[in-house]
């Protein structure tokens, strides 16, 4: 679309629908006070959401986990994700779905059954959380001292706000001059980093971590994809250690896809290039979006509905 409103982004807020610049809350709202939000973010490539029914589920899921209901049920939620990127004419771009406690509607409560829980969408030109020169070369990916919350403190299944320790994790990884960081438990197991899911390649055998991580829909695509190669992947406790013999690291994620790491900490993989197995995942991933897979079309006739 070349005449769509709103090209650099589109925001849902309050019922209305605004350039992403006006896409704003209320500094009272417990969103911003609290990080009392759950989230979901789901991408378009070539003018189609890709798994938007996975994204729409774990959505309801985590509002479900954190008792945040607004008032637009599922079916109004996927229209105005709809609606929010026919109002940009993008056809590669990044959408996020917000569900906040909202303020309370008694002046000072502190209760969260006060609150008037309230959605937020938004689509945005396409996010890569690694840049894509830095894919082709690998990403150099610092081990963070600083460790993940723990899953009992806050749910990593559950996609939230909460990322002070992957913040400083990140603060971590620039100021030694990497790329990014991903973040091992108290016990000395690797999680995540901010914004993806890592896996590490041994023996022609691909892992994940099973603790401190969001069980993110891309993962969920490598580990269906594995399958259909014949590549034996499995969920399970990986310690940090592992990162010392592995073969290959990768990370994973709906802003990026999977990206291959050259580094990690201190060592470099392979010749100091993507390998293999991550190359090959990669490749795969993408031609069966070209494919069609998982694809649903965006109805960019909403863009012409009122405003």
């Amino acid at each position: 679309m070349t005449t769509a409103p709103y090209p650099d982004g589109a925001g849902y807020v309050r019922g209305r629908y605004v350039p992403i610049a006006e896409a704003t809350l209320p500094v009272t709202d417990w969103g911003f006070t609290r990080s009392d939000v759950v989230y979901d973010v789901v991408h378009v490539f070539k003018g189609g959401f890709f798994r938007l029914r996975d994204h729409l589920d774990r959505f309801e899921r985590s509002m479900e986990k954190r008792r945040i209901h607004p008032p637009e049920d599922r079916a109004a939620i996927e229209a105005i994700l709809h609606r929010c990127v026919a109002l940009t004419g993008l056809a590669d771009a990044y959408v996020a779905m917000v569900a906040s406690r909202g303020r309370p509607r008694v002046m000072g409560s502190r209760r969260p059954a006060d609150c008037e829980n309230h959605l937020i969408a938004y689509a945005l030109p396409w996010i890569d959380v690694v840049p894509k020169d830095v894919q082709a070369r690998g990403a150099h990916v610092f081990v963070a001292s600083t460790p993940r919350v723990p899953d009992a403190s806050v749910d990593p299944t559950v996609k939230n706000y909460q990322w002070n320790d992957l913040t400083s994790g990140l603060m971590e990884a620039h100021d030694a001059g990497f790329d990014t960081a991903v973040l091992c438990d108290a016990q000395g197991f690797l999680t995540e980093g901010p914004g993806f899911n890592i896996f590490v390649v041994r023996d022609g055998r691909v892992t994940t971590p099973d603790r401190g991580s969001l069980r993110g829909i891309t993962r969920q695509s490598v580990l269906d994809l594995c399958a259909e190669l014949g590549i034996e992947a499995a969920v399970e406790p990986i310690p940090r250690s592992a990162l010392d013999h592995a073969d290959e690291v990768f990370l994973a994620t709906t802003a990026g896809g999977v990206m291959p790491a050259s580094r990690i900490g201190t060592r470099i993989l392979g010749n100091d290039r993507p390998g293999p197995i991550s190359t090959r995942l990669k490749d795969i991933y993408w031609r069966k979006h070209d494919e069609g897979w998982h694809h649903t079309p965006v109805r960019y006739q909403l863009a012409e509905a009122g405003e």
